[in-house]
């Protein structure tokens, strides 16, 4: 029974695996061309956080597929069989998700500032600004990555798993549930209401009809992102503060096969979080072209 369930586990994670791939790398890939080719983005700040989200996931498309074809092979992820394969995976996969998520909470604070009806509020994010905030975090998500990967090493009996009891205790209590859990989840979250309540009211002030269309699409796109990230991170830390305190050994075979099947599907919910953004962004990207186009004709 338990070799069926591994089996199923490694069909599930090759199968979800290579869509999810195909369609992030594409949608990924669309995103990039289209708010970087756009005169209309250039100067956006959230199409720039997003471009940068757009990046980090297009790379994290490619460590998910590897762990795939890993996992098609041998049956896991490599993790437990290569030492720098098992620090490696771990603080490459940080750096990515740790940017993935700092670059939607970025976008959702910089939507909230440039919709506010006070000027002075608006003026205070610029393109600079979110260049210099962009680097800064990035630079610190390496740091705080190499570090944190240094203390993964493999155990014979739970494979590549933390070995120091202060991180283990930090992973458990701060990194997973605050750090890349609770914290960007909420931050991500407020303000882009904030920035949907504010978009309600662009209506009374005396915008242009392109700008106060951008600013409503910008925004939607940025509130559909948190919603998709609040609904397929949750279960993935979870499951991740789970793990790490209660590593399941591979003696003990149902619960393993049960422990790698789980792995397998919330896995693919942190994967699809990376390309799910497709089909939403290209429509409201369209209709700012369309109302672009429409404007333009006017005049």
């Amino acid at each position: 029974m338990s070799t069926q369930i591994l089996q199923s586990a490694t069909k599930y994670s090759l199968y979800s695996g290579s869509i999810i791939f195909a369609s992030g790398v594409i949608g990924n890939v669309l995103n990039i061309l289209v708010l970087t080719q756009l005169k209309m983005f250039r100067d956006n700040r959230s199409a720039f956080y997003l471009t940068v989200e757009s990046t980090s996931n297009f790379f994290s498309a490619f460590l998910q597929i590897s762990l795939t074809i890993l996992t098609s092979i041998y049956g896991d992820d490599g993790t437990g069989r290569w030492l720098i394969w098992c620090k490696l995976r771990y603080i490459v996969s940080q750096i990515l998700t740790l940017t993935t998520f700092s670059m939607i909470c970025l976008a959702a604070i910089d939507q909230y500032f440039s919709t506010n009806y006070r000027a002075n509020l608006r003026q205070m994010c610029t393109l600079k600004l979110a260049r210099c905030l962009t680097f800064a975090f990035f630079c610190l998500w390496i740091v705080h990555s190499a570090v944190f990967g240094v203390y993964f090493n493999i155990e014979p009996s739970a494979g590549c798993v933390i070995s120091n009891p202060i991180c283990l205790q930090y992973a458990s209590y701060f990194f997973y549930p605050v750090l890349s859990g609770f914290l960007p989840i909420v931050i991500a979250f407020s303000f882009s209401l904030f920035a949907f309540r504010n978009v309600r009211r662009i209506v009374r002030r005396q915008l242009p009809i392109v700008r106060r269309r951008l600013d409503q699409q910008m925004t939607a796109m940025v509130l559909l992102r948190v919603l998709a990230f609040v609904c397929l991170v949750t279960p993935y830390i979870a499951y991740r503060v789970y793990t790490i305190n209660v590593p399941i050994s591979p003696t003990k075979p149902m619960a393993y096969a049960i422990g790698r099947l789980l792995q397998a599907i919330f896995s693919s919910c942190i994967s699809l979080n990376y390309s799910v953004k497709l089909s939403t962004h290209l429509i409201h990207i369209c209709d700012i072209l369309i109302c672009f186009r429409l404007a333009s004709m006017c005049f």
